[in-house]
């Protein structure tokens, strides 16, 4: 192995703002798992999504902590700043899920019937959480694109609006396979095939620009990313008219909540839910559009 005649360990990593902010992240994500392991406790899909998500983001700070400190990143083939870019925001929006979700079910005042104990675990782990997603605010912030600066496109609020985008279309394929009954119209299932036809072409752009491949393919790919994006923006234009019509309308469904529903197994509740996300997404492709008129890509950082 030829030597590169500098440093072999880059002390930056550790003790730069966004080395900082990662210590912590690594630092309040182990924290928080462990306390919810070794006492606050969890259940059901809620707890184990918890679980997951402080357990996942504290590998992958972790890999990425050691990979930029040990240079071993330059031995991969990816485009490190997209990586890390995608990796931040991805993170952000799990952990402050994940420390929206575990108080709200877990977390209560009294001690009964679950002991003080038990409670004040529980407490500590989801202060831990919300200061984990701090952390890796900070790190979006801090490595967010400055006006006129060069930087990777996952680092753009363009890029950064991908991650997003991708994470609400998830949300709403929860909402879509919790008795949503979306098959009862052919309207509803072209909004189910516009959710899907987006979430994966934005995935597609995410995975060629962390992996640094866009500049082998033979068509251009910024361009490419531009008119995705108006079509998405048209895309859900159609879905953010049809399915609030075929689901709320008194010809095909009901405005109101039927009064019989069961809490939690109500599929008015996730057609509700599907339509705002809709509207939300709709908002960020909107936004998308607008910013990746003012970028150039760059896949080699």
């Amino acid at each position: 192995m030829e030597s590169t005649g500098g440093p072999y360990l880059n002390t930056a990593a550790v003790t730069s703002p966004v080395g900082i902010a990662r210590l912590l992240q690594m630092t309040f994500g182990c924290t928080t798992f462990s306390l919810v392991a070794h006492q606050g406790g969890f259940s059901a899909a809620y707890g184990t999504f918890c679980m997951f998500v402080w357990t996942f983001c504290f590998a992958i700070t972790v890999f990425i902590i050691t990979c930029e400190f040990t240079h071993l990143h330059s031995c991969l083939s990816l485009s490190w700043g997209n990586f890390t870019a995608a990796f931040a925001m991805l993170a952000t929006l799990m952990s402050v899920t994940a420390a929206v979700i575990y108080p709200l079910y877990f977390v209560q005042v009294g001690c009964y019937p679950i002991g003080c104990e038990v409670r004040d675990f529980r407490i500590a782990a989801s202060v831990f959480a919300g200061l984990l997603f701090v952390a890796y605010a900070a790190e979006v912030f801090l490595t967010r694109a400055k006006p006129g600066q060069v930087t990777s496109y996952m680092a753009t609020i363009s890029g950064l609006l991908k991650i997003v985008q991708a994470f609400v279309a998830c949300i709403i394929f929860g909402a879509l396979v919790n008795d949503s009954q979306y098959g009862k119209h052919v309207a509803t299932q072209w909004c189910v095939a516009v959710y899907s036809f987006c979430f994966v072409v934005t995935v597609v752009v995410v995975a060629f620009s962390v992996t640094g491949k866009t500049a082998l393919l033979w068509f251009p790919f910024e361009r490419s990313v531009v008119i995705y994006t108006f079509g998405a923006v048209l895309l859900y234009v159609s879905a953010a008219v049809i399915w609030p019509v075929f689901c709320f309308d008194s010809k095909y469904g009901s405005p109101q909540r039927p009064s019989l529903c069961a809490k939690g197994k109500c599929p008015w509740d996730s057609q509700l839910v599907i339509a705002i996300f809709t509207y939300v997404n709709l908002l960020l492709y909107v936004l998308d559009l607008a910013y990746s008129q003012r970028i150039r890509f760059v896949s080699h950082l």
